[in-house]
Parts: structure tokens; C-alpha cells; sequence
């Protein structure tokens, strides 16, 4: 038995052997360290774990760890919104920076692109400007984002937030935004309430880093080109051909041979004058445009600052008189503090201040230039050619206030008191002035010793716009020469004056406004990772916004409570809830509230077994968004739902005294106690994929949203002795009944690649949108005519079927109910063949595209070699018409006649005419909606092109400037479409520009 337990022993100390000397020669090793961002602020709540020695822990509020582990076991450090690290374990170790994964700010949060759900895009604006130099934050963004083509997935408006408080998308410089989010789906917009339900633009600024202080300054200068004017015919020919429409109106020639005939030689232009409105007289052939920013910012642990600073000036093409003067400026300035009260309580402070003058003239000079025809009189008048001894004439001139250049008159005619030019010259000065100043300021407040992962954050904005306009107002007078001819030379032999010089010196105050915004926030935050597997988010939200504005005497509201839920599976598996619970005064007061669920369900393919390992998938997952919004938006008023009664005078004849008009109390409007809160309902379609180690990266979306229960004033639902036209009453109530249907798809695509020592990267978006009144109260007696079932920005007109040749046309032709035709006169088709020519015979003609082209397709290529980049991006729009219908294309009457009437209507053209006859009625048959009028807006445009070049670090020294670079870039450079000149032109307004700049950017 001795020996049995001798042997028994030996065995197991012979077992146990390599345990207990594994025990004795590994020892354990303290690590503590700090996990910081790369702009070296800590990364709280960051899980750090050595899977070797199954241990595992969590960073606290300073980014601080401790952890005991084996010698030089690999560490991993993982916290949501960061690139997972490794790490050795070493006894060194003292610091482990994390590299930020990319945060995207969505719903009162920030969340990592790769889980994005709901469609939502988003742009990072600094590693834009790096290549594309931008001064409007939205400038071609529908090239950039898909789902954006001026709108939101086809939605009629969209709400802007910048850092959380809604502002205009002109309050922030590119220069001072990080990153804009575009917010298109449902599940995206819920949290933010009624007013983002039709989508949403978040704008966040930047804001300070822990470091050295660094100054970031750009310098730009620039020239605008104009690409087109109109073009408008002279006198000669304006004069010939309007004799020709009076014949064709059965009329004697205005205007004889011979007058004519001094109009087109052009020997005295002050008597007979030929006036080009946007000849280089008047105008210039480019103006400049200046901009410069300067970035400040720096901080530490406990706090950091960031401060934009910024100017802006432009000229305008008007280049005499007071015009010279005409410019655009603004000044603004932004800045923010971040600190860090106590481990758990930070703070932040932003404050705005924008200041804009826009210098002009008392004067409509591109109105007139496009009415004032060229012939009816001299816009200056030469002194000198007053025969010496009109002594009355040479008082006139000395007594007037207006004399310029010391030696012309201004011109007019009693018709023509006043005209763009003399206003240039004598009518005075403006200067519209805006103020705006901005606010917000926000507490977060770390709650981890009630509850790990337990967080609270608050915001509150105040926003005050102001804006005025100054003017000095003077009045001028005109003069009209009469002239002779002494031997022949022209003189003019008396002067008659229209009107009075008066000015009076006194600065007149107008148009004064103000807006002011007030925005808040509250929320609690949790967020917790369990078995690094189940990774679960809450929120729970009270916002709102309240604007008012002079002249609202109810102002727009926004309040809501919301709820977010979130779960994420390993980033395989999520679930999505978002919530808000609205309110709203637009409606009875038992119909205010509304819930507006929605929910988000997405699923990483690429993680799973059968495809981890695939060497071509690197990212692939699939979501699907649903849910349904309640909105006000589509309530154009408040007390819609209550009846409207008013007293009037007069309207109604006594029951006895048929002579005598009686009071009454009329009716307006019929109450509805029933109406309520229009309704987006939505269900969408998303996949994000990433192939060939980010090669080629997609993402797209499928949506179909439709808006219910919109709000009308709807007549045909109602007897017609419910309204009556004179006296004016009605008893018909708002009621909710039209609904819209929205639908189509987005994708982003993205290729890149280094070929040789060239980086390449090249992007494709695009969009389309379909629209459709998929219910509508109506009553055509044709279903053909039915606006149900059509696109929302449906364009209706008559079908043309050319021009009526001779009057046994005409007389064999239907009715023509637009008034008197003759030949040379637009021929319609009787659609419904009732033998008359009326609106009962306009059909569907196409879609107007009025809330952004259907087909939307952008293209940006980038390509970087050693120092330098190019950049280009194009545009490309389809699917939409336009109606030729201002009074450059519909001439008649007393209008100033455009190129386009060249190709008019006569006998002798009936065969290639391309325009109706010439008229000086008002042209009724032929200026109305038609085919005839119709264009494709289709085209392409090459929107930017940049080419930007950095110094070497080894040619600026590097000590004081840290970074040097140039750059040069175009804007609007052309446009490849059928009818380009008709979208390039602008006839009432300044004409569109192409714009050339070359920029200086420096970081000190």
C-alpha cells in the first residue's frame, strides 16, 4: 500500500509538472493606458480586450484603462464610430489612438456609415473643398447625392437644420461646415416631427481640436461671363415688321419708308434711334467677384475653440451712371467653444453673425431692357446739337439737375417719363441691409453612475434676422426734342420737358422684417455593447422650433416628442425604431396629436458564413424602411377647420325697399371639427455594397411614399347652391381628401482605382422620380382631361396641327372659341370633335419637372497625380418640358419683338414658317398653352472643373506655413442640350454666367 501511494504521487507530479512551471514563467503584465481619438481627445466607453487572457474592459470619461494581461497579447479596442484597433501588449504601452470610422450625423445623433438605414446621404464638405472650391453649401449637389435633385425623393420643400436649429442654407459658409446629411426616408425624418416630413438637410459645423493652434485662410478672386442676352430686333426691322402685323389686322402702316429708312442707316442716332439695351454702351462684358476665409483653432483637454471668419463682395454688369457702384457684400463670423466642466458635464457655445449690403440702383434696368422698344427715343440727348439761338432750350438746360457727362439730356417722351436708363443715371440709390445673428448653446451630462451608458444632452437656439432697405428716391425730367434740318444736318430746334428734377436728400427707410427663431432640445441617451455582440441604442427626445416673422401674425410651430430603439447584431443583424408623437394647432383641437411610427430592419449578407471569406464582397447589406408620418405642411393656414362669417354693405337688395342695398352677414367658409393631420405613408428599399477591397462601392434606394388626406377646399364634393359667385359666399369647408404618390429610385456609384502613379476616382448619381394625383376630386365631362392618375407637375395644353393656310380652311375648321383666326393663326385639334376649339380640348402635354428634373444623373471624376488633383463634375437632367410663354416668345401688341419672329407666318413662308402671323391684338388663339410652345428641357452641363496644385514641404519650409496651395476652377462652362439657347437665356432678369476663379489657400 506504501508503494501504491508512492507511485500515485509520482504520477501526478510527473502531470502536473508543466502547469505548475507554465504558472511560474508566465507572469501577468499592468497595462494602463489612454485610447484617443487621432485629433487626441479620449474616447470614452471604448472596449478594450485580450482575447488570449479572456479579459476584458472599459475606458472611462478621460479615455483611461487598466487591464491585466499577458506579455505582449494583441489588444482590441473597439468603440461605435471608430476603426477597430490592435494593439501589443507591452509594458510601454501608453497610448492607443483610435482612427475615426466615419460618423454620419443623422436623427439627433451620429451613426457610422456602414449602418446607415431609411436613405440617407450625406457629403463630407472639407475633403470636397480639397478639390471642388464651393461658396454655396448646396451648389450641385444633385450631382453629389443621390435623392436629391433640388427636392427630396420628388417632395415639394425640405427642412434645414444647421447644428440642430432651423436656419437658411445661406447662414453657413462652406468653408465652416464638416458635413452635410441628406435625410429621405421616413425612418430618417420621424424624430425631427411634422415639419421635416418631407425630408431634411442637416448641416454640421466644425468645430475645435486638442492641439496646437492652427490657422486655415483661403483668398479667391473671380470674373462672371455672361453666356447669352437676348435678342431683340432694331428699330428698322421692329418697325417694318410691326407695319406688317397692323395689315395683318386690317390696319394702315404705321411707320412710312422713309422714316425707316433713317432708322436703319444710323447717321443720327439721336433722332432716330436705334437703342441695344445690352450693348457694351451699357454694360460690361465681365464682373468680378472676391472671397477670403480665415479658420482659427486650438484647445486642450478642457476646452476647445474654433473660429470662421469671412468676406464676400461682387460687382454687377452695369456699368454707367450710379450702376457703377452696384455691388454685393457680406461679412460673417462664426464661432464655438467646447468644454469640459467636470469628467461628466461638458458644454458647448456657438455664436453667428452675418452682415450683408446690396448696393443697386432705383431702377428695373433688365425689365425695360426687355420691354422698351428700340425705337420710341433717345435715352441721351447732345446738347450741342441745339441750334444757339433756342435761348428757351439752352434755360432748360441749364436749369436741370441731370446733365451728364456736362453734355447730354436725359431723353423721353410723354409715354416715357421714365426708363432704366434715366433711373440709372438720376432716379437715385439703394442698399438692401440684412443682420443676422445666431445662438445655440447645449449641455451634455454624463449619467454612467445611475446607469452605464446612460447620457443626457440638451440644445437650445435663438436665431434674430433683421433686414431694411435705404434709399435716396428722386424724381428727374425728360426731354423730347423736336428737330430740323439746316441744309442737311440735323438740329434740334426746341426742347419739351416731361416731369421735375427733385431730390430731396432725405434717406427713405423701407421694407423692414424680421424673423426670429427659437429652438430646443432634450434627450436621454443609452447605448451599451453586450458580449461585444449585442450592441443596443435608446433615445428618448422632446424638440421643437418656434419662427415668427413681421407681418405672420401666427407663426410656424414645430413640437413633438420622439423615440429611438435601436439593436445591432454583430453589424449583421439590425433593428430600427423611430417614433415621434406630434403636435399641431392647424387642426381641431381633438385632432392635434398624431403618432408617427416608423421602422428600419437591415441585414449585413456579407457577414454571414457564405460570403465572409469571398475575396470580391467586401460590404453588402440590404434594409428595408417603413412607416407613416403624420405632417402639417400641406395646411397652408391655421383655423382652416373653423367657418368663416363677415359683414358686408350693400350686396344684398331689402325684402321691400328694392332700391335700398341691405347689410348681411355672409358666409366664407363651412367648419369641419373632423379635419386632421395629412399622412406620409412610406415603404423603402435599400443596398449598400462595397466589391473588390472598395474597388466599386454602391448604394441605392427604392421608395414609394404617398401623401394622404391633403387639404382642399373642394367645391365639386358639395351642391352648387353651396357657393355663389356674386354676392360672394360659401359654405365649403377645407376637408382632407386629395392624395399624392411618389415614387422611383436612387444609386451612388463608385469607382476607384490607381493606375501607374495616377489615383483615380470617378462617381456616377442618379435619381428618378415619378409622380402621380393618385386621387382627385373632379369633373371632366372627358376622361382624357381627368388630373387623377397624372404626374403632380402634369402641364396641360391644346395639340396644335399647324397653321390655317386661307379663310375656306378656316371656314371648314371647328368653332374657334379664342376669338377671331385668320390665316397664319395656330390650328388646334378638336380632341373631343364637339365642333368647337376650347379648354375642353387641352390634353396632358408632359411634365414639367417644377420640383426637380425626373431623371437626374451626375458624374465627378478625380484624379490625382504626385501634387496635383483634377476635378470635373457634370449634370445631366431629363424627362421634363417647358412652355415658350414669356413676351420674348407670345409678341404682340405694343411688345418689343424678339429674333424669334423672323420666322413668322405669311404667304410667302406658309410652307417653312415656324411662328404665327404677326398681330398687334392680343393674340389670344395663338399665345396659350400648346405643343406648339413646347420644348424639351432635357441637357447636360458641365457644372465645375478644378484643377488645384500643393506646394512640397520642402519648398515652404514648413515652419510657419505648413501647407501651400493653388488653385483654378470653372463654373458653368457649357451646356450640351437641343434647346440650349432657350435654357440659357433670361430676358427680365440678369443673365445667367459662367464664373472663372483662382484661389490661394495657405495653413499656418
Amino acid at each position: 500500500m506504501k508503494y501504491i501511494t508512492l507511485k500515485i504521487a509520482l504520477c501526478a507530479s510527473i502531470i502536473l509538472l508543466p502547469v505548475i512551471l507554465s504558472a511560474q514563467t508566465t507572469t501577468k503584465i499592468d497595462i494602463e493606458a489612454v485610447v484617443r481619438t487621432d485629433e487626441g481627445l479620449p474616447v470614452e466607453g471604448a472596449v478594450v480586450r485580450s482575447e488570449q487572457d479572456d479579459v476584458s474592459t472599459i475606458t472611462d470619461s478621460l479615455g483611461v484603462f487598466s487591464l491585466e494581461v499577458s506579455p505582449n497579447a494583441i489588444l482590441s479596442v473597439y468603440r461605435v464610430g471608430y476603426e477597430t484597433k490592435f494593439s501589443a501588449a507591452t509594458a510601454d504601452l501608453q497610448e492607443i489612438v483610435l482612427g475615426s470610422d466615419r460618423l454620419v450625423q443623422v436623427a439627433y445623433r451620429e451613426e457610422e456609415k456602414k449602418d446607415l438605414m431609411g436613405g440617407i446621404s450625406y457629403v463630407d464638405i472639407p475633403e470636397l473643398l480639397e478639390k471642388n472650391y464651393i461658396t454655396s453649401p448646396l451648389d450641385n449637389m444633385q450631382a453629389l447625392v443621390p435623392g436629391f435633385n433640388g427636392n427630396i425623393w420628388g417632395m415639394d420643400e425640405y427642412l434645414v437644420l444647421v447644428d440642430g436649429v432651423p436656419r437658411d442654407v445661406g447662414s453657413v459658409q462652406p468653408t465652416a461646415i464638416t458635413q452635410i446629411s441628406f435625410l429621405k426616408g421616413v425612418s430618417a425624418v420621424a424624430l425631427y416631427g411634422s415639419r421635416a416630413a418631407k425630408g431634411a438637410i442637416l448641416i454640421t459645423t466644425k468645430r475645435g481640436h486638442i492641439g496646437e493652434q492652427t490657422v486655415d485662410v483661403r483668398v479667391n478672386a473671380g470674373l462672371s461671363i455672361p453666356k447669352s442676352f437676348p435678342k431683340y430686333l432694331g428699330s428698322a426691322e421692329y418697325m417694318t415688321l410691326y407695319n406688317e402685323a397692323r395689315v395683318n389686322d386690317g390696319l394702315e402702316a404705321l411707320y412710312s419708308e422713309e422714316e425707316i429708312y433713317h432708322h436703319f442707316s444710323g447717321t443720327n442716332p439721336y433722332r432716330y434711334p436705334n437703342v441695344d439695351y445690352y450693348s457694351d454702351e451699357y454694360l460690361q462684358k465681365v464682373y468680378s467677384r472676391y472671397d477670403g476665409t480665415m479658420e482659427i483653432s486650438g484647445g486642450n483637454q478642457k476646452a476647445r475653440y474654433y473660429t470662421n471668419i469671412g468676406f464676400f463682395t461682387e460687382g454687377s454688369l452695369l456699368d454707367f451712371g450710379e450702376a457703377e457702384n452696384n455691388k454685393n457684400q457680406r461679412f460673417n463670423v462664426r464661432g464655438n467653444v467646447d468644454m469640459k466642466l467636470t469628467d461628466y458635464i461638458s458644454a458647448t457655445v456657438d455664436l453667428g453673425a452675418i452682415f450683408s449690403n446690396n448696393v443697386g440702383v432705383n431702377a428695373n434696368y433688365w425689365g425695360g431692357a426687355a420691354s422698351i422698344r428700340p425705337h420710341r427715343f433717345t435715352p441721351l440727348i447732345p446738347i450741342d446739337l441745339i441750334e444757339e439761338n433756342d435761348e428757351a432750350s439752352m434755360n432748360l438746360v441749364e436749369n436741370t439737375n441731370n446733365l451728364i457727362d456736362g453734355q447730354y439730356l436725359l431723353g423721353g417722351t410723354q409715354l416715357d417719363q421714365t426708363n432704366p436708363i434715366a433711373d440709372v443715371y438720376a432716379g437715385g440709390s439703394n442698399t438692401y441691409t440684412s443682420r443676422q445673428f445666431q445662438f445655440n448653446t447645449g449641455v451634455d451630462a454624463d449619467l454612467q453612475n445611475i446607469l452605464k451608458g446612460l447620457s443626457f444632452s440638451s440644445m437650445f437656439g435663438l436665431d434674430y434676422a433683421t433686414s431694411y432697405n435705404q434709399s435716396y428716391n428722386n424724381e428727374y425730367a425728360v426731354f423730347e426734342p423736336t428737330w430740323t434740318n439746316y441744309a442737311g444736318t440735323d438740329m434740334i430746334s426746341s426742347l419739351t420737358r416731361y416731369g421735375q428734377d427733385a431730390s430731396s436728400g432725405e434717406l427713405t427707410v423701407s421694407n423692414s422684417s424680421y424673423r426670429q427663431t427659437l429652438a430646443f432640445s432634450g434627450q436621454l441617451n443609452y447605448e451599451t455593447l453586450l458580449d461585444n455582440d449585442h450592441d443596443i441604442s435608446a433615445m428618448l427626445i422632446a424638440g421643437g422650433f418656434q419662427r415668427s416673422q413681421s407681418g405672420v401674425y401666427q407663426g410656424i410651430t414645430n413640437a413633438n416628442l420622439g423615440l429611438h430603439l435601436g439593436y445591432d447584431f454583430k453589424n449583421k443583424y439590425y433593428a430600427q425604431f423611430n417614433g415621434a408623437m406630434i403636435y399641431s394647432t392647424r387642426v381641431p383641437e381633438d385632432n392635434r396629436t398624431g403618432f408617427s411610427p416608423t421602422l428600419s430592419l437591415g441585414w449585413r449578407i456579407s457577414e454571414e458564413d457564405f460570403l465572409a471569406s469571398s475575396s470580391v464582397v467586401d460590404n453588402l447589406k440590404l434594409s428595408v424602411s417603413a412607416g407613416i408620418l403624420h405632417t402639417d405642411l400641406d395646411i397652408p393656414d391655421y383655423f382652416l377647420y373653423e367657418a368663416i362669417y363677415t359683414q358686408t354693405d350693400g350686396a344684398w337688395y331689402g325684402w321691400a325697399d328694392l332700391s335700398a342695398p341691405a347689410r348681411s352677414t355672409d358666409s366664407r367658409r363651412g367648419a369641419n371639427p373632423d379635419l386632421t393631420l395629412p399622412k406620409r405613408e412610406e415603404i423603402s428599399l435599400g443596398l449598400d455594397a462595397s466589391f473588390f477591397n472598395s474597388l466599386l462601392v454602391f448604394n441605392g434606394n427604392v421608395f414609394m411614399s404617398k401623401m394622404t388626406g391633403l387639404v382642399n377646399q373642394l367645391s365639386i364634393l358639395y351642391p352648387n347652391y353651396f357657393e355663389t359667385g356674386w354676392p360672394n359666399s360659401s359654405f365649403i369647408p377645407y376637408v382632407n381628401y386629395n392624395n399624392d404618390l411618389r415614387s422611383g429610385f436612387d444609386f451612388s456609384l463608385n469607382l476607384n482605382k490607381r493606375i501607374g502613379q495616377v489615383d483615380w476616382s470617378v462617381g456616377l448619381v442618379g435619381t428618378y422620380v415619378t409622380t402621380e394625383a393618385s386621387k382627385r376630386a373632379e369633373f371632366f365631362e372627358n376622361d382624357y382631361q381627368n388630373r387623377q392618375n397624372k404626374p403632380l407637375d402634369a402641364i396641360w395644353g391644346l395639340e396644335s396641327e399647324g397653321f390655317f393656310e386661307n379663310i375656306e380652311e378656316i371656314a371648314n375648321s371647328p368653332e374657334q372659341a379664342f376669338g377671331e383666326v385668320q390665316p397664319g393663326d395656330i390650328k388646334y385639334k378638336d380632341q373631343n370633335s364637339d365642333g368647337i376649339i376650347n379648354a375642353q380640348d387641352e390634353i396632358y402635354l408632359g411634365r414639367g419637372g417644377w420640383n426637380g428634373s425626373p431623371y437626374t444623373v451626375g458624374i465627378n471624376l478625380t484624379a490625382k497625380w504626385k501634387n496635383f488633383t483634377f476635378f470635373a463634375l457634370g449634370v445631366g437632367r431629363a424627362g421634363a418640358i417647358g412652355i415658350k410663354n414669356s413676351d420674348y416668345f407670345w409678341v404682340n401688341g405694343q411688345d418689343k419683338y424678339s429674333e424669334i419672329v423672323r420666322n413668322r407666318w405669311t404667304e410667302e413662308t406658309m410652307g417653312t414658317a415656324t411662328y404665327p402671323r404677326l398681330t398687334t391684338s392680343g393674340g389670344n388663339n395663338n399665345f396659350r398653352n400648346s405643343d406648339f410652345w413646347q420644348y424639351s428641357t432635357d441637357r447636360f452641363d458641365l457644372a465645375r472643373v478644378q484643377v488645384s496644385y500643393t506646394f512640397p514641404e520642402n519648398l515652404i519650409g514648413g515652419d510657419l506655413v505648413e501647407e501651400f496651395g493653388v488653385y483654378v476652377n470653372g463654373a458653368n462652362l457649357f451646356t450640351i442640350a437641343s434647346n440650349r439657347e432657350i435654357l440659357e437665356l433670361n430676358t427680365v432678369s440678369a443673365p445667367q454666367t459662367r464664373f472663372f476663379n483662382i484661389g490661394v489657400k495657405a495653413l499656418f
